[in-house]
């Protein structure tokens, strides 16, 4: 016997249309009638197959909660009309979702010929292939992209959606280094002012964009990678954005991630006032030779009665990187997002495939002549993983390497005197140059490996000028409250001071502090110590006989420099071992291993990052 079900009013509403009669054949899923309730319609559908037996309602009748508007006894309905209910098309495109796709469309390059073609013959990408080159393929989520310029009084809506996609800044989340690292570290925030759209100017909408994005990186710790092209602020937006736009958020969002995220700023071309301002705040700054960066722009020096100068003319890349502000110089932007995306690998962990040289070689790097120069790249470069070490500010503070790179396939930071310049004395730039890598290092939990190889800090009333004394103590304050872990390895000449700075102001504070066969060691540079101690002497046989006088000079030298050997300063635990130059490797990895991991955080360790 056949059963009836009786389909009742979900709610209380109105018939506005009914679709079957009496007698009909239905099928479950199929639709029944529609009704209206608050302004919504909601469709009601057969429960069963079978056929309508009872239809109790008309069009335009109200009804109530559990009223009884259809019955239906149960029958048989065949599989081809089942599968036609079941049928839906995939492939088709609503008109809503048509308007919706088209709108996107407008904003990608393939709708931009001519501002494509204008980047190509300025040797340059679009906004969007380098973020596409950034992020891995597939996990781009972008922030408002139908956004337009806040400029509604002045242009038409078609215009501004054809004119101004996105407001002149593409920015979203997506993944970096997929292949290497597995989970969360992997996201980043990526944005970009796109310079075919006002000049690459800050609007009201972008500046509200980058808000969210901040906002939403500081929440999620996300790192954040920013390219930097515009020229500033925008004076063209009319919608009641307000006056003078000094209360805008971005700047003040953006600072407040120093320290709590790695940030990135990539340039190529022209850089201006905010867009500059931004690019300052980053921990790494990565430009390409062709960039101009400052914080004023022709139009703001001529404004200020300053002169009349063209953009080239401002800020160009023989200034901005031997006075530090870029940190990493390169060709192109595809060098650029390269260079990107192997720093933020630092701040990712440890990666499982590594390789390195034959550290036999590291036993004949510095000559046996203890006053003949080499190079100390070439040290870092056997001593770390092989293409693991990038370099940041190489010629800034010439005197003092710094760099990432790995060891096993850990992330360290690697501090390092360069005795090409000044014998690797400390001056004013170097001291800046390490601390400030220092405190980046450890806001990060990064460990820091020293490589020292100096004669101490540099003297003379001219680098005097430099406020020396607060320079190198900045280097000793700063390193003495780092919290990570630190082992030192003494090449070749440490005396004074400045061998303490790199060693966080004494040999004991680092977990380990080793010296090759080659070190020496000594309150001040043997000569100068000499000279002072034993200057009586030496004048009074250099008055008897010139000659006499040089022989007891370097008879004395020689002596403190037996005394100073690093076998000799072992024997007075001044430092914890001599070791063979091929276990570096082995002592660093060693050292690091007995260290614990640092603790998960939900603030910051260090309040922000110098920006210098």
């Amino acid at each position: 016997m056949s059963s009836t079900l009786e389909i009742q009013a979900p709610m209380q509403g109105t018939i506005v249309e009914v679709q079957v009669k009496v007698g009909d054949l239905v099928r479950l899923g199929q639709p029944l009638l529609i009704m209206e309730s608050m302004k919504l319609e909601h469709v009601v559908e057969a429960e069963i197959n079978g056929v309508v037996r009872l239809l109790s309602v008309s069009p335009g009748e109200t009804v109530k909660e559990g009223q009884v508007l259809v019955r239906i006894e149960e029958a048989e309905v065949s599989a081809a009309a089942e599968q036609e209910v079941a049928e839906v098309d995939l492939d088709r495109i609503r008109p809503d979702l048509a308007a919706v796709i088209e709108r996107h469309a407008i904003g990608l390059d393939a709708a931009r010929p001519d501002m494509v073609e204008r980047r190509r013959k300025v040797h340059r990408r679009t906004t969007r292939e380098n973020i596409a080159d950034l992020v891995d393929d597939g996990t781009f989520v972008e922030y408002g992209p139908l956004v337009i310029a806040p400029q509604r009084r002045r242009h038409s809506v078609e215009y501004l959606i054809r004119r101004t996609p996105a407001d002149g800044l593409v920015g979203g989340i997506g993944e970096v280094n997929g292949h290497l690292f597995e989970g969360h570290k992997k996201q980043v925030v990526a944005m970009s002012y796109d310079y075919t759209v006002l000049a690459g100017t800050q609007g009201g909408q972008n500046h509200r964009k980058k808000d969210r994005l901040f906002e939403l990186a500081e929440k999620w710790k996300l790192p954040v990678v920013l390219f930097t092209e515009g020229g500033g602020g925008r004076p063209g937006d009319t919608d009641g954005m307000g006056g003078s736009g000094l209360d805008c958020l971005a700047f003040y969002l953006f600072a407040r991630l120093s320290g709590a995220v790695p940030i990135v700023a990539i340039n190529s071309g022209y850089c201006f006032a905010g867009n500059a301002a931004l690019l300052g705040c980053a921990d790494v700054v990565i430009a390409a030779k062709d960039s101009n960066i400052g914080m004023g722009g022709p139009a703001m020096i001529e404004g200020g009665g300053l002169g009349v100068y063209e953009p080239k003319e401002i800020g160009p890349m023989s200034v901005q990187v031997p006075n530090g502000v870029v940190d990493i110089e390169v060709e192109d932007e595809i060098e650029a997002v390269a260079v990107a995306k192997k720093y933020l690998s630092y701040f990712q962990g440890a990666v499982s495939e590594w390789d390195c040289a034959d550290q036999r070689l590291l036993r004949s790097v510095i000559p046996e002549n203890r006053l003949r120069m080499y190079d100390v790249r070439t040290v870092i470069d056997l001593m770390f993983d092989t293409d693991s070490v990038l370099e940041l500010r190489p010629r800034f503070g010439v005197g003092m390497i710094t760099a990432f790179a790995r060891i096993e396939g850990r992330p360290v930071g690697v501090v390092a005197n360069n005795p090409a310049h000044l014998a690797g004395a400390i001056d004013s730039d170097n001291a800046d140059k390490a601390a400030r890598f220092i405190q980046l290092c450890d806001a990060f939990d990064i460990p820091i490996i020293t490589l020292i190889d100096t004669p101490g800090m540099m003297v003379g009333p001219e680098v005097e000028k430099t406020a020396l004394v607060r320079h190198c103590s900045r280097l000793f304050v700063t390193a003495a409250n780092a919290t990570v872990p630190m082992v030192s390895i003494v090449l070749r000449k440490c005396y004074g001071l400045g061998s303490q700075g790199m060693a966080a102001a004494t040999l004991k504070a680092p977990v380990i502090t080793v010296a090759w066969p080659t070190g020496e060691f000594g309150g001040m540079g043997l000569e100068g110590f000499v000279r002072l101690g034993y200057r009586k002497e030496i004048e009074e046989a250099t008055a008897e006989d010139p000659e006499k006088g040089e022989a007891l000079y370097r008879q004395l030298v020689d002596k403190m420099y037996d005394h100073g050997k690093a076998l000799n300063t072992a024997t007075w635990f001044e430092i914890d071992d001599v070791i063979d130059p091929a276990e570096s490797r082995k002592v660093i990895s060693r050292a690091l291993a007995a260290t614990p991991p640092p603790p998960a955080r939900e603030h910051k360790k260090h309040p922000y990052i110098d920006t210098w």
